[in-house]
């Protein structure tokens, strides 16, 4: 018999290579490559369009704990094999000083045709996010599933707002990277989709029409992946701990499993406008957790914090069984410390020296690598 694909967990995190003398990004992924001696990093760590980028993918985990050996040993080999090539790996949504012109484009026939379409939109997209893929079992219910976790992305980004500084200036925004990848077609929240034949049609239309040549190219912050069967959550900064992106993975998987849950029983959750989902993203990127989120059912206000206990109380049922209690206990503490993004901001108030808070980033992404970050 097949092994259930249902919930399993895969999770890719985008990293900063950062010059810790200047604190500027480096196109060094080369370097990196050829100086990694770790087999099983070989196989997990891939480049990205800019040089100055690297990325790391779990296995396909079974479960959360799976998930955090897999997450802890690929950041420690990364971050060793940065460090042995004079580097070190930083994780937040933008790079706080660097400016996109001075990265250099990855040769790659996919990142030149894509550089190619899109010119300086492509050039200028020096962001660094988090990718969680929950498994699931039946597409048509992938599907359904994405519809009604529309609702619930506006919650997570608030969460993971890692990203305030933009070349140098402190933007305003708790997650300018949301923005800077706005500028790209096919991004944001999805439409509707009636059924799995509404959702094909579409994509086929767009290959037909030579939108797209396959369905990758669709960068939403929710999709049903076209290769894999799993729901793919793009919507997230890169977290600086590895800590909080296990919680917002375990998030993301909690989510699935209560809306599966509610979809076996006959039930659902109420579906709503994109265009209202966007008005809670809009508020989630500009504000972090310290803004208001609407509560379309009440049509009221609500502080993000009270809305994301709401979100926890709706998927407590399923934890149990996900075994991620221990997990939903950290996310208590990140609301009492802040997003990246607050704590970013707060280091820079206290210092006036964005250099100093590039060195605060790297030092929270190696917490708890048992690599020293000096």
């Amino acid at each position: 018999m097949a092994k259930s694909k249902l919930f399993t967990i895969g999770i890719e995190e985008e990293f900063q290579i950062v010059d810790p003398q200047t604190r500027e990004l480096k196109s060094h992924i080369q370097q990196i490559i050829e100086g990694n001696q770790e087999p099983r990093l070989a196989e997990q760590l891939k480049p990205e369009m800019h040089q100055s980028v690297v990325e790391i993918g779990t296995r396909v985990c079974k479960n959360i704990q799976e998930a955090r050996e897999d997450l802890y040993e690929l950041r420690t080999e990364l971050a060793r094999t940065a460090k042995n090539a004079g580097m070190r790996i930083a994780a937040s949504g933008t790079h706080p000083i660097s400016h996109w012109k001075d990265q250099d484009i990855t040769e790659h026939p996919r990142y030149k045709t894509i550089v190619q379409d899109m010119q300086m939109v492509a050039r200028g997209n020096l962001i660094f996010g988090l990718h969680v893929h929950v498994g699931i079992d039946d597409r048509e219910d992938g599907l359904q599933i994405m519809n009604a976790a529309r609702y619930f992305l506006p919650h997570v980004l608030a969460i993971s707002t890692n990203s305030p500084f933009w070349v140098g200036r402190n933007t305003g925004f708790k997650s300018y990277r949301v923005k800077v990848f706005d500028r790209f077609p096919r991004t944001g929240i999805p439409e509707y989709f009636d059924s799995l034949a509404v959702y094909e049609n579409f994509l086929k239309l767009l290959v037909k029409t030579n939108c797209i040549d396959n369905a990758k190219k669709i960068w939403w912050d929710i999709r049903l992946h076209p290769f894999f069967d799993t729901l793919e959550f793009r919507i997230c900064d890169v977290p600086m701990r590895a800590e909080e992106t296990l919680m917002i993975a375990t998030l993301f998987q909690a989510i699935v499993a209560k809306l599966h849950k509610l979809k076996k029983q006959n039930l659902g959750f109420r579906i709503y406008r994109r265009s209202l989902i966007m008005e809670n993203k809009w508020r989630a990127c500009r504000y972090g957790m310290d803004g208001k989120l609407i509560d379309f059912g009440k049509q009221q206000e609500f502080h993000i914090k009270d809305l994301i206990q709401e979100l926890v109380d709706f998927v407590d049922d399923v934890i149990d069984d996900l075994g991620t209690r221990e997990e939903f206990e950290y996310l208590k503490k990140m609301m009492e410390m802040g997003s990246g993004a607050d704590r970013q901001l707060a280091v820079f108030e206290q210092s006036n020296d964005l250099k100093r808070v590039v060195d605060y980033i790297i030092k929270e992404t190696h917490l708890g690598l048992g690599v020293s970050h000096t």
